[in-house]
């Protein structure tokens, strides 16, 4: 019996150095992100993989690609981050045929048990950001080919409107009759409907890539699919389309563009928060059940204004063309409803198990024998949740976008961020050089 007690000990104390080695290591993470040292932020995330105790567990690979591949993007070292955003890519694809079987053990135990296979949110900005290394390591086709794999027929977007066109309204009712036959309780919580089917930033940017390329009908169509964007996803796109979408499109023979876009902010993380739900058991240590579901927690951005200079004189504001952090938000609402009905599940058929086990103990050895045992279980039933926090940390919170239409030539570049009237940060990008029939394009990130 002893020899049990320090093995519980143990197994406390491991569990929790090691939950206070990730949030260190996280902090430091963090705040190396939040000096805008990407690089200090990735060796961070070198240095927290190795040892006992790694930052990223060996079944969430995924956020550590991701993570190490924006951060590598944001430092400019683009081929670095190609390769790590295209890992990231390819465990997606792979984790797809990992479910079914993943999926089943996770009502038995929980999320957490099975390989994170990443938010249809980061599936599509892997390529938007692939994209854009492409295009800064001068490689316009590899930057169409990221595009293609979104705005194809069939591709990314196109299987994402399908995902969420259709609910069968019979699913939910089945899982009622299921679980009000083997517990006896039904009264699943509803669903979530998902209005997202469309990114007005991959089209965007498929648009000008397409136009660099000299094939304008198919930037036509990505300048066209903006516009659709905005009407068929009012919830996420709730300002106007930015008039630099048109100016862009429309582009004087005798002048060359400088367009601008700029990431700003960081989008939401998930935080585990307990929920509690009544049940229908006889025994009243069993009425009452606290279960760890993910939540998103909102980071916004300080940022209220982006100012751009140009060779001193040429003065304009960059214009919000996709709010990330909405995305994020209306995206996860697809896989929340599952998460919550499986952690609904798995607690209500536990609790279950339980009752029958704790009647059985009451049978045979009286009341009080059976308290103890409702109480034993209980804890034993709430250790084994927790809540699947896993998700990438450092998407951008918005993105803007903005241009001029010059001579060609060189030109000095001011981008100046505001919170309100005060310039929080300043960025001076010399000899810029913008060329006619080409597609110039100027990247800042400020993640504050």
């Amino acid at each position: 019996m002893p020899g049990k007690k320090y093995l519980l000990i143990v197994i406390i104390l491991f569990f929790m150095f090691s939950c206070a080695t990730k949030s260190k290591a996280f902090r430091e993470i963090d705040t190396a992100v939040e000096q805008a040292d990407y690089e200090a932020a990735i060796q961070e995330i070198n240095r927290g993989q190795d040892g006992n105790f790694r930052v990223y567990s060996s079944n969430n690979a995924i956020s550590l690609y991701l993570d190490k591949g924006l951060l590598e993007h944001y430092a400019g070292n683009y081929q670095s981050s190609s390769a790590d955003l295209q890992r990231a890519e390819r465990l997606i694809e792979e984790a797809y045929t990992k479910s079914i079987t993943q999926n089943f053990l996770s009502y038995i135990a929980n999320d957490n048990t099975k390989d994170y296979p990443g938010e249809d949110f980061e599936d599509i900005y892997i390529n938007v950001f692939n994209a854009l290394n492409y295009y800064h390591r001068g490689s316009i086709e590899g930057a169409l080919v990221e595009i293609r794999k979104l705005s194809m027929s069939s591709g990314k977007l196109d299987m994402l409107a399908r995902k969420y066109e259709y609910k069968d309204p019979n699913t939910g009712a089945s899982l009622n009759e299921m679980l009000e036959k083997e517990t006896g309780y039904g009264g699943l919580p509803p669903t979530k409907s998902v209005n997202f089917s469309n990114s007005a930033l991959a089209r965007y940017l498929g648009a000008l890539f397409f136009l660099s390329s000299g094939n304008t009908d198919s930037a036509r169509i990505e300048f066209d699919q903006v516009y659709r964007a905005f009407r068929t996803n009012d919830n996420i796109y709730r300002h106007s389309v930015p008039q630099a979408v048109e100016a862009a499109r429309n582009v004087p023979r005798d002048k060359a563009r400088l367009n601008i876009i700029s990431f700003t902010g960081l989008s939401p993380i998930k935080r585990e928060r307990s929920s509690v739900i009544p049940l229908p058991f006889r025994h009243p240590i069993l009425r009452i059940a606290h279960f760890k579901l993910p939540a998103l927690e909102r980071r916004p951005s300080i940022i209220t204004r982006i100012e751009v200079i140009v060779n001193g004189t040429n003065r304009f504001n960059l214009e919000l063309l996709e709010d990330m952090s909405a995305v994020v938000e209306e995206t996860f609402n697809a896989r929340y409803s599952n998460i919550l009905q499986k952690a609904f599940i798995r607690t209500i058929i536990k609790y279950a198990a339980a009752q029958i086990v704790i009647s059985e103990t009451e049978r045979r050895q009286g009341e009080g024998a059976a308290t103890i045992a409702a109480i034993a279980a209980r804890a034993s039933l709430e250790l084994s949740e927790s809540a699947d926090t896993r998700m990438s940390r450092f998407l951008p919170g918005k993105a803007y976008i903005g241009g001029i239409n010059l001579d060609p030539g060189t030109y000095s570049v001011i981008i100046n961020y505001y919170q309100n009237n005060d310039i929080i940060n300043s960025t001076e990008y010399k000899d810029v050089i913008v060329n006619p029939n080409r597609l110039n394009l100027l990247e800042s990130v400020n993640l504050k």
